[in-house]
């Protein structure tokens, strides 16, 4: 298929286009490289050593003769661009990842909140404007998250009501950030276009993923963030533990959430494109291979210290954000597994290999980034 990566560059994003090249398909690639750039000035790098964009470009280039182009650019600035690629590339498949995609940096202050709602929004509909002008056939496959649903005190369907008066409707959103809100916004868009243009859509709510991409050459080696505001809670604790650091569990660490790994995340991905839905349809999965508590998950990363003969300690300290900490949490995660997946090993087992990942790379760890200085409160 021809296929087109929105943010291409990125930590789910990068694997993914080396997947689908190593496929076989046809690939494009956009990003603007804002990931980069805003771990820096948070004061992060990335814990693997990544090649530059440019090497990147020459990489892919250089090793994959299916590789169409490669731009430069923000999205939301791009919507005549857009259609000019639909028009003259014939797009099957849009993967859309071109969002800000960090929590904590879009409650840090009215500059990152708005520079967050505005690129994922505004972004969002300049390529549903640009499908339903110029590709309005293609399969819009769009990466959303488990947040945007909160942790309301029922279970949680895949995205529609299943039962009862109001069923098909829109189960209700919300969300605990402004970033968990601008993929709330996002939702609505798409499934109003889907519903009004015809156009189809596949929206992963996806849960917190961790891990690195499994590949012996550097070159494919995916970034890892571990900081406050783009390291998830898994990739901290195994960064944390690699140097000796407390495991910061924040507040009691009751709050329960699904988790996945990097691997099954592009596992997903690649089974919802394979299985597009029909035209006109909105359709939504939940997905996360298990669920757990921060607690739970600071005890997997001791027990694979304690296996490895590595110190550990776990600090309970103030939590930043505004969360429940004890709450009621059952999502249900059907539809991918309809399709065909399974999860392919255990949380256990993939923190334990996780952590013996990153053990080389533990002299390129920032110390001063690791504890949370922005409060959502």
């Amino acid at each position: 298929m021809n296929i087109l990566v929105l943010g291409y560059d990125g930590y789910i994003g990068w694997p993914l286009t080396l997947e689908l090249l190593k496929d076989g398909h046809i690939v494009s690639g956009i990003d603007n490289g804002s990931r980069r750039f805003r771990v820096t000035e948070c004061g992060s790098q990335s814990l693997t050593p990544i090649l530059t964009r440019a090497s990147r470009w020459t990489y892919l280039r250089d090793n994959f003769d299916k590789v169409h182009l490669l731009i430069d650019n923000n999205i939301s600035h791009m919507s005549e661009q857009l259609k000019y690629i639909f028009e003259n590339y014939s797009i099957d498949v849009i993967f859309h990842l071109a969002e800000q995609p960090s929590a904590p940096w879009s409650m840090a202050n009215f500059h990152r909140a708005n520079k967050t709602q505005i690129e994922n929004v505004s972004g969002t509909l300049a390529l549903l404007w640009a499908m339903k002008e110029a590709c309005p056939k293609a399969h819009l496959i769009k990466i959303g998250t488990m947040g945007e649903y909160g942790t309301p005190n029922c279970d949680i369907p895949e995205g529609r009501i299943e039962e009862g008066p109001m069923a098909g409707l829109l189960f209700p959103r919300t969300a605990g950030s402004f970033y968990h809100l601008s993929k709330v916004h996002d939702t609505h868009n798409i499934e109003f276009a889907c519903r009004n243009w015809g156009l189809r859509s596949t929206d992963i709510m996806q849960g917190v993923v961790f891990g690195l991409n499994e590949t012996d050459n550097d070159a494919e080696l995916t970034r890892f963030d571990y900081d406050e505001y783009f390291g998830t809670v898994i990739n901290r604790f195994c960064v944390q533990a690699i140097i000796g650091h407390p495991l910061t569990v924040y507040g009691y660490g009751g709050q329960t959430r699904g988790f996945i790994p990097l691997r099954d995340s592009i596992k997903c991905l690649k089974i919802a494109m394979d299985n597009p839905p029909v035209k006109g349809e909105y359709r939504t999965f939940n997905q996360f291979e298990s669920i757990h508590t921060i607690n739970e998950l600071a005890y997997m990363v001791r027990d694979a210290l304690h296996t490895l003969n590595m110190p550990y300690r776990i600090d309970h300290i103030p939590n930043p954000r505004k969360e429940s900490e004890d709450h009621y949490y059952n999502p249900r995660h059907l539809g991918l597994a309809k399709f065909g997946y399974s999860p392919s090993i255990s949380i256990h087992r993939d923190i334990y290999e996780l952590i013996k990942k990153i053990l080389p790379y533990k002299d390129r760890v920032i110390k001063e980034v690791i504890m949370p200085k922005t409060t959502w409160k």
